[in-house]
């Protein structure tokens, strides 16, 4: 399978390594190779630059589940773009294994899952079933950094 050219025919565009908005500071990895493991940090959407795209806000309140949804997509660019600069050749994930979304939730809100399905529909619509497949949370919380309405984690396997 040649991921690249699936992510060019789905019309999807990778970022440019996430650049820290006026005073922040990224003081870690955004993805860690360890043997056959890539573990990916916590993602947001992200324009084609690196700038952090939003939405900001929570949802439903300040952002709607349609727009929560699609920057659950747009995180999972941001990821492949990570990953991707992480391995080199995205050809080498073997398989998604876990996906960890949160979502800056208004108290009550329960549709989280719907929220980060559009991330794990990235996922599969990219690798197919079998190697897209994962096990993943969906959890609502109080905040998230910089406002973001989404920041998904993952772990993938890679191929040596």
């Amino acid at each position: 399978m040649h991921i690249e050219k699936r992510i060019e025919e789905l019309g999807f565009v990778l970022p440019a390594e996430a650049q820290a908005p006026p005073g922040f500071e990224f003081s870690f990895d955004w993805a860690r190779v360890r043997g056959n493991r890539v573990y990916v940090s916590g993602h947001s959407p992200q324009r084609p630059d690196g700038s952090l795209a939003g939405p900001f806000g929570a949802v439903p309140s300040d952002i709607s589940l349609d727009a929560a949804t699609d920057a659950a997509r747009d995180a999972a660019l941001a990821v492949l773009a990570s990953v991707r600069r992480a391995i080199g050749d995205l050809d080498r994930v073997s398989a998604w294994l876990t996906v960890s979304g949160m979502v800056n939730a208004d108290h009550g809100f329960t549709q989280t899952t719907t929220v980060i399905n559009g991330f794990s529909d990235v996922v599969l619509q990219v690798f197919g079933p079998e190697t897209g497949a994962h096990a993943r949370s969906a959890i609502g919380v109080a905040a998230l950094p910089m406002n973001n309405a989404v920041v998904v984690s993952a772990e993938l396997e890679i191929d040596g």
